[in-house]
């Protein structure tokens, strides 16, 4: 039997990119994927809706829904956690995919956008959390991942973007937290993050940044996959590099990830 086979998964912001990669990955394991995001008309500069995930999630070999679902909106979450339970009968496992970012000085980044990265990420994962929880108390093997780096307090992460980096460490304070209160309980808490940037649509929108030099999303599905079928008690607070990950998988040779294998990777934020 396939690791996720007949597993409910609940995954933000899986209309592209990575969390559309995570998807795809569990769904050709024969997985239930809930596709929730905000993507439900095609954008001009953003390939991929909620629809198109779903249908994608199908075609792979699972189950895909679609839900519009704004993570800044408690209602929201809670209607679309709701949905998925009708629809799979439970919920095993909560990615947190969705993220906003904006890699700029504090001047340079209005409140607007301070906002937004806050709601989204640190407060975003939380909520989804708490709406997944009590249905993930209910499962046999509980995951929740969230994407999001190694707790940092070094002030050369913080000086260039301290509205994002306090938006991002958020989810991982978040992740510390939950695993406390919720690992002993069973639910393997841990978070997730790439060793070198990755390439995705979004990244279009970040000026400066050399596509050839990343990895695909490939590898972050890899990866989350190896982490989500493992046992869950006693496997949390973990901060879980791709790389790392795929390497006690018996991993050695990534060039197939990389969008040029002939260019040097560029290292992804927070890691030294």
């Amino acid at each position: 039997m396939s690791q996720l086979q007949g597993k409910t998964l609940f995954i933000t912001g899986a209309s592209r990119g990575i969390g559309l990669a995570i998807a795809l990955r569990a769904a050709r394991d024969g997985a239930n994927v809930a596709i929730a995001a905000k993507s439900a008309v095609p954008n001009p500069k953003l390939p991929g809706t909620i629809h198109s995930a779903a249908q994608a999630v199908n075609d792979a070999g699972g189950q895909g829904l679609a839900l519009k679902c704004d993570i800044r909106e408690e209602d929201s979450v809670r209607a679309a956690v709701a949905a998925t339970v009708d629809t799979f009968g439970g919920i095993d496992i909560l990615v947190n995919n969705a993220s906003a970012i904006w890699l700029k000085g504090t001047l340079d980044t209005p409140m607007k956008r301070f906002d937004l990265m806050n709601q989204v990420n640190a407060r975003g994962s939380f909520l989804c959390a708490q709406a997944c929880l009590p249905h993930l108390l209910q499962a046999p093997n509980p995951h929740i991942l969230t994407l999001a780096p190694p707790p940092s307090l070094d002030p050369k992460w913080w000086a260039p973007h301290t509205g994002y980096t306090l938006a991002k460490m958020g989810m991982s304070f978040v992740t510390l937290g939950l695993a406390a209160e919720f690992g002993p309980q069973g639910v393997a808490v841990n978070a997730l993050w790439p060793r070198t940037i990755i390439a995705t649509d979004a990244l279009n929108m970040i000026p400066g940044v050399d596509i050839p030099r990343c990895r695909t999303p490939a590898i972050v599905a890899d990866a989350a996959h190896a982490v989500l079928s493992q046992p869950a008690a006693g496997f949390h607070g973990r901060f879980l590099i791709d790389e790392d990950v795929l390497r006690e998988q018996g991993v050695s040779d990534f060039s197939d990830y990389a969008v040029d294998a002939s260019q040097p990777l560029l290292p992804d934020l927070f890691l030294d």
